[in-house]
């Protein structure tokens, strides 16, 4: 799954990046957590043959999708991500899959390994991010749910898929990750069906990324600086304690 993220570039950078119209500033978030807005970015406009103009546009919405027939988000889950696998068949994702597809710009996300509970270890946390830096471009779904008193609030999720070989030993899931390249066919959702960008959900290249161990400094939402991406050396690559070692003779000690 994916339930931590950054995104630490400047709107310059992103602006670029997606091809996005404006973007107004924010500062860096090194802790993007549930329920918090995020920044997300769908299809605009088409410009006409031969425009230079930018055809994105990018909006805030609520991490944690509520499909349109919710009647209260109370007794509803929390729907942080989604599986790429199912979610054109799935009655909360389906229709948003069809008809607002969208990309959420991240610098990359966090995972945790959580060892055997037999191994009695505690979980570490991994920072995950383009080995070349940058920003990467999640998949993701949008939907706008309306309340009983009319107001209106835009949501979303992540889309995620089985891990590659890079990710595998830390998590069996990652988000999906939408290349540059294919932007425009992901998020163009009055021609391209479910059916036609299914390709695109897929793990990453394994050399996309790189995993590197955190503190659990990133467990707590109120945490959000910088120290949260600074390497430690891994729970499990940690020396054993050694015990006392009894007295000679495997006599117990006498305190008298």
């Amino acid at each position: 799954m994916c339930g931590r993220y950054a995104l630490t570039a400047t709107p310059e950078d992103i602006i670029e990046f997606l091809s996005v119209i404006s973007i107004d500033d924010f500062p860096k978030r090194y802790n993007i957590a549930p329920t918090q807005p995020i920044l997300i970015v769908s299809a605009g406009e088409r410009q006409a043959p031969g425009s230079n103009l930018p055809v994105q546009q990018a909006m805030l919405a609520r991490w944690g999708f509520l499909p349109g027939w919710v009647k209260d988000p109370k007794d509803f889950p929390l729907l942080i991500n989604a599986r790429a696998e199912t979610a054109a068949e799935k009655a909360s994702f389906r229709a948003a899959m069809r008809h607002r597809r969208v990309l959420v710009p991240a610098s990359g996300f966090y995972e945790w390994h959580r060892p055997q509970k037999e191994e009695g270890a505690k979980a570490q946390a991994y920072w995950i991010r383009p080995k070349r830096g940058g920003i990467v471009a999640f998949a993701g779904l949008m939907e706008t749910w309306s309340s009983a008193d009319g107001s209106e609030v835009d949501t979303a999720a992540i889309l995620t898929t089985r891990a590659n070989a890079a990710i595998a030993s830390i998590h069996d899931r990652m988000p999906v990750v939408i290349a540059p390249e294919d932007f425009e066919r992901w998020l163009d959702c009055k021609v391209g069906e479910p059916r036609d960008v299914a390709d695109l959900l897929k793990p990453a290249e394994p050399d996309l990324f790189e995993a590197i161990p955190v503190s659990d400094l990133v467990n707590k939402v109120s945490n959000m600086g910088p120290d949260l991406q600074v390497p430690v050396t891994p729970v499990a690559a940690l020396p054993e304690k050694k015990k006392p070692a009894p007295p000679e003779g495997g006599g117990q000690l006498s305190l008298f």
